[in-house]
């Protein structure tokens, strides 16, 4: 068993919700992303998802974008983020990390060879944004042998064909998209939103997280009531935009995080 299934059939025996935050490697430091990440988990992250900086993150918001831009500038290249999640497990070794980013850097070193990379570093699973199902066999096929899972999307315009093939297909858990649009957007309907969780989650063979437009611990609160966990990325990265150094960067995670942790263990799991 994956340490990311382990995680949530823990979280799932104790009735808890799984609360996954999104940091961008490499920002607001180079220096900071393996102590941010630790206090991630001090403060309550059971799924740490780490974004990959790439030039042209189609799927991510005005905040998110700018991370990685600046994440790049500094060389968090795709190499530096796989010796940061290496660092990480020098402290950790229970704490699911999930890479998120983009098809790109996968293709170019070819999906085994990412893979046997990526979970020698210490990688549990990867979220491919602009991967579609209907190509992901071969990457999947890639990747299993090293124990690497991928993670699908599934999002309100997804047509029920596809998502019957991503709840069959799913590994780890599934991230649902919980509005059509780019990450930090500031109009999430959680009540519309519920009742497509609700039919997923019916017919999906992994656990389901909900992610987009989730910002602050009533909001988290509101989303689980239905889903499995909650994903919080966008607020979280401009809360540690600006850090002054290390320290500040993990102070204001835990500062952040606290708070949606607390709210999600007021929701029955």
């Amino acid at each position: 068993m994956s340490r990311i299934d382990r995680r949530f059939a823990a979280l799932k025996a104790a009735g808890r919700k799984a609360l996954v935050p999104f940091v961008t490697a490499g920002d607001p430091s180079l220096e900071a992303t393996v102590p941010v990440m630790r206090a991630l988990v001090e403060a309550g992250a059971d799924v740490i998802e780490l974004g990959v900086p790439f030039s042209d993150p189609m799927a991510d918001g005005p905040t998110i974008q700018r991370s990685s831009e600046r994440a790049i500038a500094r060389g968090a290249g795709l190499s530096w983020v796989l010796e940061a999640v290496r660092a990480f497990r020098e402290h950790d070794g229970e704490t699911p990390v999930v890479l998120m980013g983009y098809l790109n850097p996968v293709e170019i070193r070819g999906a085994e060879a990412f893979a046997r990379a990526a979970t020698a570093a210490g990688v549990d699973g990867v979220l491919l944004v602009d991967l579609p199902p209907e190509e992901a066999a071969d990457f999947r096929a890639g990747f299993r042998p090293h124990g690497l899972q991928l993670v699908l999307l599934a999002s309100p315009t997804t047509s029920p064909g596809r998502i019957g093939q991503l709840c069959a297909e799913g590994e780890g858990y599934l991230y649902y998209v919980s509005y059509a649009g780019v990450t930090g957007a500031d109009r999430l309907d959680t009540s519309a939103a519920n009742d497509r969780l609700h039919s997923i989650m019916a017919g999906s063979r992994v656990p389901v997280v909900a992610g987009f437009g989730i910002k602050d611990a009533a909001s988290a609160a509101a989303m689980a009531r239905e889903a499995d966990g909650v994903v919080v990325g966008s607020a979280l990265v401009s809360a540690l935009d600006g850090a002054s150094s290390p320290d500040d960067a993990a102070d204001r995670a835990r500062a952040f995080l606290r708070p949606l942790r607390a709210a999600l263990d007021t929701v029955a799991g």
